[in-house]
């Protein structure tokens, strides 16, 4: 079984991840953000590496999702199906040019119709962690990546903003596999008993699943 999950910066989408994963005794993959060299780089100049940061992170989670779709045992903190959110946003805002959208959404169609060739085509469930929009910025607050910080970056923000309401749509749209939404405003993950009721809406999506 492939459980993917998606959702804005902050939400509390790794650890969701580590929780699906311990739970069903299963590989997590981790989004690849401590170790990416050129995430500091775009924060501090989004328009010189919009586009390189895009191909990295595309390259990243083209990996992941072969991987795991042929082991047919993971959960993977974001992946491939939500990337050219973040491309298209940079393309809006004018980090990344018209030419190389049309070099990266090339590159993710090949990508998508080699995945689709596999013997496991598409994952098995999508989990997709939402909240309110304040809740998620006092959570990236929180955490306190120095990068990530719009106290003093109207910019940072409003892109911010723009990205989670371009989730809501996102997953309105979705339909490479079969989906579900996680409140995690409302069921807050440092809370034990929040964990537990999570797993369960999850167990249950599952065996509903198991009798389509």
């Amino acid at each position: 079984m492939v459980i993917i999950t998606a959702g804005m910066i902050g939400v509390g989408k790794t650890t969701l991840t580590d929780l699906i994963a311990k739970h069903l005794n299963t590989q997590a993959f981790f989004e690849p953000v401590g170790e990416n060299p050129v995430l500091p780089l775009y924060y501090a100049d989004p328009k010189q590496y919009g586009f390189l940061l895009q191909i990295y992170f595309l390259n990243k989670r083209f990996a992941m999702i072969k991987k795991a779709l042929s082991d047919d045992n993971n959960v993977l903190d974001r992946s491939i199906y939500e990337d050219a959110l973040f491309t298209q946003e940079n393309h809006r805002e004018g980090n990344i040019s018209d030419a190389e959208l049309n070099v990266y959404m090339t590159l993710l169609k090949n990508m998508m119709d080699e995945i689709q060739t596999m013997k496991k085509g598409r994952p098995d469930l999508m989990v997709f962690a939402d909240a309110d929009f304040d809740t998620i910025l006092y959570r990236i607050k929180k955490r306190g990546r120095d990068y990530e910080q719009f106290e003093d970056n109207a910019d940072l923000r409003q892109y911010y903003f723009k990205m989670w309401s371009a989730y809501q749509k996102w997953y309105a749209d979705y339909d490479a596999s079969p989906k579900m939404k996680i409140d995690l405003q409302k069921y807050d993950l440092e809370n034990k008993d929040s964990q537990k009721i999570v797993l369960q809406q999850i167990d249950d999506r599952l065996k509903e699943l198991e009798t389509v």
